[in-house]
C-alpha cells in the first residue's frame, strides 16, 4: 500500500510540475514568441539562398543576427562539411568548434547526427536537447539540417 501511495504522490508531482511548465510554453507558442517548425524551414530556405549568393556575407549576417537571420529563438548554423568546424550560430562559444564533438546534457552525441545530415538537395530532421538562446537549461530542439556547398546548415526550433 505505502508502494502505491508512493507512486501516486510521484506522479501527481509531476503532473503538478508538467501543468506549471507546459502552460508557459504553450502560451509562448500560441503568442509567438517562440518560432515554429514551418518558420524554421522558412529560414532555412533563405540561408541557403544567401550562402548560395554569397557565402562569407551570409555566414557573417548568420553570426551577427542580421537581414532576418534572427527571429526570437529561430537563428541559422552553418559548419563546414569537410573538416567539420562550426563557422556560423547563434551560440558564439561554439565558432570553431567541430560539430562533430557537440553532446547534448543527455550525453547524445547530436553534433555526429547534425554533420551526417547535411546531405545536398535532402532536408533532414535532428533531435536533441539544447538551450535556448539567452538560457542555460536544454529543451527539446529539432533542427532541419542541409548541405550547401561546402557547409551543412540548419535552423532549429525548441518545443
Amino acid at each position: 500500500m505505502k508502494k502505491l501511495a508512493a507512486i501516486v504522490v510521484v506522479f501527481a508531482l509531476g503532473v503538478a510540475v508538467g501543468t506549471l511548465v507546459a502552460p508557459d510554453v504553450l502560451r509562448a507558442q500560441q503568442t509567438g514568441q517562440l518560432g515554429t517548425a514551418g518558420e524554421a524551414k522558412a529560414m532555412l530556405e533563405k540561408a541557403v539562398v544567401a550562402v548560395k549568393a554569397d557565402k562569407a556575407k551570409a555566414l557573417a549576417m548568420f553570426n551577427n543576427g542580421e537581414g532576418g537571420f534572427k527571429d526570437r529563438d529561430l537563428y541559422p548554423f552553418c559548419f563546414n562539411s569537410g573538416d567539420g568546424k562550426v563557422n556560423a550560430t547563434a551560440a558564439k562559444n561554439l565558432i570553431g568548434t567541430d560539430v562533430r564533438a557537440l553532446k547534448d546534457k543527455t550525453g547524445k552525441a547530436f553534433g555526429e547526427d547534425l554533420y551526417r545530415a547535411a546531405q545536398k538537395d535532402t532536408v533532414t530532421e535532428v533531435s536533441y536537447m539544447f538551450p535556448r538562446p539567452g538560457t542555460d537549461t536544454p529543451v527539446e530542439k529539432i533542427s532541419f539540417v542541409t548541405k550547401v556547398g561546402d557547409q551543412g546548415c540548419g535552423v532549429g526550433y525548441y518545443k
